[in-house]
């Protein structure tokens, strides 16, 4: 009988802690991805993309400052135009892909509403190589690790400031790109 008792007990145990588990749930990872056509060939796109010491195509910033070059472990600062600073390392770099991953080490959420953010810029040759496909893909969790966030570091603030940044980026890489044809 006592085997028995200390079994049943177990198992109420052990589904009581399984229950417990399943109603913590946390951020889940989130994850955007913008894509532009220029009317301009590849190579000259992934010049300026694989510049890391340069993110003057990126609206928002107002000067880069880094070191490393473009090579893995290669660190830049993005001096926004509010003031705000994102410190950011390239993680990957493929030239003969055309791709480039990199990782914001540090940045306040209040500027991006994000946290465990990593990107990568991708181009593509299109209309046989007289254009360019340029990808900017991007994963994170967002700005408020706990359940319950402000509406302001909740996941939708997160895609939202993400999708913007992206598209605003993307827009002003081709008519930087497109001008100088």
């Amino acid at each position: 009988m006592k085997i028995q008792l200390f079994a049943a007990a177990l198992a109420a145990t052990s589904m009581l802690a399984t229950l417990g588990t399943a109603s913590a749930h946390g951020p889940t990872r989130q994850k955007v991805s913008e894509k532009i056509e220029i009317n301009a060939p590849p190579e000259k796109v992934w010049t300026v993309l694989s510049n890391f010491q340069d993110g003057g195509w990126i609206p928002v910033v107002a000067k880069t400052e880094g070191t490393g070059g473009n090579a893995p472990g290669a660190k830049r600062i993005l001096t926004l135009k509010n003031g705000a600073t994102v410190e950011e390392e390239v993680a990957k770099i493929e030239p003969e892909k055309m791709t480039l991953m990199y990782r914001i080490e540090k940045v306040d959420v209040k500027v991006l509403p994000v946290t465990n953010y990593s990107s990568w810029l991708v181009v593509t040759p299109a209309d046989g190589g007289k254009k360019s496909e340029v990808e900017w893909r991007g994963a994170f969790y967002r700005g408020y690790p706990n359940n319950d966030p402000p509406p302001e570091l909740n996941d939708e603030a997160a895609i939202n400031a993400v999708t913007g940044l992206y598209k605003a980026g993307l827009e002003n890489l081709k008519k930087q790109i497109e001008a100088s044809n």
